[in-house]
């Protein structure tokens, strides 16, 4: 089996927020170690924007050196003067084939829901690229964006927990409902990544299981993508995989593929080595 992590980050000599490891690199050396040792395949990587755009170009430098390893989702200035260009000319770059962000600075909050991204969200359905979006506690405007633009591939990042829903095991997922009724627009998936994180159990986290399924067996396998965030898990690379290939009995086969990396590769419309 093929195994993507659907989102991880690489930095040089930089602080990540405080729910990463704090140290000042980690560098694509590092990644392909723990991936190795895990039994990843291959990663998207998610150029942290707290960081600035410096880090797509620590991302490009990845791929370029292993591009069966890697592609990218990267993000830029959406105020930007020539933003429209930018978007226009996005692929040209090694390994970019959508993008990542997060709104989760003040200003930006409002972005959700003030039509100042109308142009962002038209222009990427027309170039055909997809976003990841952290997008707990805004389904309601990530829903009105999805219907707005049938065309345009939107993806949920973190199992949807974030924003509005708060704590670990039960708490962290109050509020799927809200997310599970997107599920019946054709254009929206979800990222499984950091699954570990929104439980208070020790490994495999069964307590958390029920929910996981839930969105599975709406999405279907072909929209749910199994990742780590790897550098803000409380646990190994290793557990990270192995909470989904041998602790979930409901998931086998096929659906296990795909969740495990035949999916986003699909999604993204990346074609790595290891997949057929």
């Amino acid at each position: 089996m093929f195994i993507v992590d659907s989102q991880i980050h690489l930095w040089e000599d930089a602080r990540m927020s405080a729910q990463h490891r704090q140290i000042p690199t980690y560098s694509v050396g590092d990644a392909l170690a723990e991936m190795a040792g895990a039994g990843v395949d291959a990663a998207v990587i998610h150029p942290p924007s707290t960081l600035g755009e410096k880090v797509n170009e620590i991302a490009v430098a990845a791929v370029t050196a292993h591009p069966d390893k890697f592609c990218i989702l990267g993000h830029f200035d959406l105020q930007a003067a020539n933003r429209e260009e930018i978007v226009r000319h996005w692929r040209e770059r090694p390994g970019m084939l959508g993008f990542r962000f997060t709104f989760n600075q003040p200003h930006q909050q409002s972005w959700w829901t003030d039509g100042s991204l109308g142009w962002f969200w038209a222009a990427c359905e027309r170039e055909k690229l997809p976003i990841g979006l952290l997008a707990g506690g805004h389904m309601a405007a990530f829903g009105d964006i999805a219907r707005r633009h049938p065309g345009l591939k939107l993806h949920i990042d973190h199992l949807g927990r974030g924003g509005g829903a708060g704590g670990k095991d039960d708490a962290a997922f109050e509020n799927l409902g809200d997310m599970l009724a997107l599920a019946k627009l054709p254009n929206v998936a979800v990222k499984l990544s950091g699954a570990p994180s929104y439980s208070s159990d020790a490994y495999p986290w069964h307590n958390i299981h029920p929910h996981i399924r839930r969105i599975v067996d709406a999405f279907g396998p072909e929209r749910c993508f199994w990742g780590t965030d790897i550098t803000r898990m409380p646990c190994s690379y290793r557990q990270c995989v192995t909470m989904f290939t041998e602790e979930m009995p409901w998931l086998q086969g096929r659906e296990l593929e795909l969740v495990m990396g035949r999916a986003i590769c699909d999604w993204l419309g990346w074609r790595p080595p290891g997949i057929a």
